[in-house]
């Protein structure tokens, strides 16, 4: 089983191909929304997925589905606490996901189901650490560019006021009052770097450390992390509210991930000088299809509509008319799963980005 995708997805990944294959991504939460505004968008998607099911398919299957998919949204729990929905359906399979992730509804009916939304939305969700400091305390927050934060307890007291009592009699007692603070400040940044160690080891995340121009410049002759983290922003944040430091770090997790993307370009280039790299949708195909894929980078909005080949390693654009049953409404959908199918993992990237490599490229295993 992939270990890069959740055991709900491998599920969805895994089902049997039958036509037709629905697939509802939506908003759904209960907790904010009055439920008859849930029911009336969850009937709104129904009616959209029933028009064309009658439309494409003989009377009997598009009945069949149709009723499955209305029993699965009068099932729903409207008790969750999530942010949305994933509905899959089709003859022979059936699976409701609730997610913790922002999506964009989105309501598909083809020859297999809409994973690619799933994937990017989680890889989207770039995780982070936040350390807020001052002279005087720090807060440690997870943060993910969809939501923020949230603030984490460690053993160590957070407030430097704790720490005086630690300090030496002769230094307590020192005349130079500057001298007593810097090395208060010291004492209570050591402090600090212990509660940073405990976070670290459980969150292998990126840091953002934000404080004044004294107090990071003290932390950075401390710390042991450097490594870790990404970005000082300078400035007294003390007071700051949760939305307004959000705006703050938006910037920077930007260039965040624009960084993630160079990363991925290297190993793209890395993986071309190995003679392991397979680009554009019919070498991709034909590497996927044999089991070799280990990354598959591609563009976040490139599709490509396809029929299938004389073998399974093989296919071609589609063009028309179409040939209904080896028609495929999309090659990057399918390849995708191959890809997670068989322990591979999937990476998007902003579109142009590939635009050398024809928009989609796959590490081979070999």
């Amino acid at each position: 089983m992939n270990s890069h995708v959740s055991n709900e997805i491998q599920e969805v990944i895994e089902a049997v191909h039958y036509r037709p294959a629905i697939s509802i991504i939506m908003p759904f939460e209960p907790q904010i929304s009055l439920q008859p505004e849930l029911t009336h968008a969850l009937k709104i998607a129904v009616d959209k997925v029933n028009e064309e099911v009658v439309e494409k398919y003989p009377h009997e299957i598009a009945s069949f589905v149709i009723n499955k998919l209305q029993t699965l949204i009068q099932n729903l729990d409207f008790d969750t606490s999530r942010k949305s929905i994933a509905i899959f359906v089709s003859p022979v399979f059936s699976k409701v996901m609730y997610m913790n992730i922002p999506v964009e509804e989105k309501v598909m009916v083809g020859n297999s189901f809409e994973i690619r939304d799933l994937i990017d939305n989680k890889k989207q969700q770039l995780r982070y650490l936040v350390l807020l400091l001052s002279s005087q305390q720090n807060t440690i927050y997870l943060g993910n560019d969809g939501t923020f934060p949230v603030k984490i307890e460690t053993e160590e007291p957070s407030n430097a006021t704790t720490y005086v009592n630690d300090i030496a009699e002769p230094v307590l007692n020192f005349s130079d009052q500057s001298k007593r603070k810097e090395i208060l400040l010291d004492k209570f940044l050591h402090h600090v770097e212990l509660s940073l160690d405990q976070v670290l080891n459980g969150y292998h995340l990126p840091v953002f450390v934000l404080g004044t121009d004294r107090v990071i410049g003290h932390f950075k002759q401390i710390t042991r992390h450097a490594g870790n983290i990404v970005a000082y922003i300078h400035g007294n944040y003390e007071h700051t509210s949760n939305a307004q430091l959000k705006r703050i770090l938006e910037p920077t997790i930007s260039i965040l991930k624009d960084k993630k993307q160079q990363t991925l370009l290297k190993q793209l280039e890395l993986a071309a000088g190995q003679k392991r790299l397979a680009t554009g949708i019919n070498d991709v195909w034909h590497h996927a299809a044999m089991q070799r894929g280990q990354l598959l980078v591609v563009e976040r909005n490139y599709s490509f509509a396809a029929t299938h080949g004389n073998t399974i390693t093989s296919i071609h654009k589609a063009e028309k008319p179409l040939d209904t049953y080896s028609y495929i409404s999309d090659a990057v959908d399918d390849v995708i799963e191959k890809v997670l199918e068989f322990g591979g993992d999937v990476e998007f990237v902003d579109n142009e980005i590939l635009s050398h490599y024809q928009h989609i490229a796959l590490i081979k295993y070999f």
